[in-house]
């Protein structure tokens, strides 16, 4: 009986030292900390702004040697947050995946909306703005289509554009898109409910949608994660000099929020989020319905199955309206942000999805597929 007690009193005593041993490395660690919070920098990759309207720049990004793909690939993010998520740090970049994919790599960064830019409509970001970028890039490279990339809210916008302009879309990749809103899978489908949620008033009264109001909601989706759970992850790994970069890479782009133009904000919440108008075809830019069924281009649907923001049904749910023969849908064990900058992510999803962006870029497989 003796023998059994002193075991487990020595193991105990053993695990008390270690722990005490780690928490002497985390207090002489502090220094690091402080430095890293300091001088992590985010969208490395170097790049050229080649377009500019209003607030919104197109970044081109440059590469080292000519490209071996033939359309050019732009990316389309949402206009809540920071573009640089595709280009976190140099080992957390999907811009990165693609240049060494051999793609010419462009990224639209929509800038920040003033005041006076309450009235820019949904119609005015996808047939302005995302077609003036568009109509820029392929008389640049001399070509009539590019590849398209919309990440969540920008890939609800690339559908739209795809939709509506067929004929200058080689594929499009929709990454962790919001399309189909008839479910209540996420707690976003339940808060923006009419029943509890007055868009008009809100917007009437705010101008644009603030960023506080964003970050807050964003915040209140995973609340234990946010405010608990991560702040204990830190502390049990703030002596890992690579963790710290990553963590204070992601905690600057996730409260860089930035306000949304309100009648933007009050269409995607009226006419996507409590109507469902894309997937029932009632949706219209202007005077231009916007049919899904017109995106005849290879798609492939990128989701996450842990995203609390996007659920992948809202995604995937779109496949029988779209009229494209050809639908690939890739998952990856993540959430929203996971699915971008996690190392099973950049391991294997992107090297995934860039072949199958390659693959779609040859001759041969368009004769074959035409």
């Amino acid at each position: 009986m003796a023998i059994p007690l002193l075991q487990r009193l020595a193991a105990e005593h053993a695990a008390f030292v270690a722990e005490r041993e780690r928490a002497v490395r985390r207090l002489l660690s502090l220094p690091n900390v402080f430095h890293s919070a300091l001088t992590t920098r985010v969208g490395n990759s170097a790049h050229d702004v080649v377009f500019q309207s209003g607030s919104m720049k197109l970044l081109r990004y440059r590469r080292e040697r000519p490209a071996t793909q033939r359309q050019p690939v732009l990316f389309c993010y949402a206009l809540v947050n920071r573009p640089y998520i595709l280009d976190l740090l140099p080992d957390k970049s999907v811009v990165q995946q693609y240049l060494r994919a051999g793609f010419d790599v462009y990224l639209i960064d929509w800038g920040v909306p003033s005041a006076a830019d309450h009235t820019l409509t949904l119609e005015r970001y996808v047939c302005g703005f995302l077609q003036g970028v568009v109509e820029f890039i392929l008389r640049a490279h001399g070509q009539q289509k590019l590849h398209l990339l919309g990440y969540c809210m920008g890939g609800t916008m690339s559908a739209l554009f795809a939709a509506l302009n067929p004929s200058s879309v080689e594929s499009l990749t929709l990454l962790a898109a919001p399309l189909d809103f008839a479910g209540r899978e996420g707690l976003l489908s339940l808060w923006t409910d009419p029943e509890y949620f007055d868009v008009d008033a809100f917007i009437d009264a705010n101008g644009n949608c603030p960023a506080a109001f964003l970050q807050s909601v964003f915040l209140c989706l995973k609340p234990v994660q946010n405010l608990l759970a991560k702040n204990v992850g830190f502390f049990e790994q703030m002596d890992d000099p690579r963790f710290l970069q990553s963590y204070f890479a992601m905690e600057r782009w996730a409260n860089d929020n930035i306000p949304v133009a309100g009648e933007t904000f009050r269409e995607f919440v009226k006419n996507l989020y409590q109507r469902n108008e894309l997937t029932r075809g009632e949706l219209a830019l202007g005077e231009r319905r916007v049919d899904l069924g017109q995106i005849t281009c290879p798609v492939l649907l990128l989701t996450a199955t842990q995203d609390h923001l996007v659920p992948p049904a809202s995604t995937l749910r779109i496949k029988p309206k779209l009229g494209s023969r050809n639908v690939t849908t890739m998952a990856i064990d993540a959430g929203h942000v996971g699915l971008v900058v996690s190392a099973k992510a950049q391991k294997k999803l992107w090297p995934d999805a860039t072949r199958w962006l390659a693959e779609r870029e040859s001759g041969d497989w368009n004769q074959r597929h035409g």
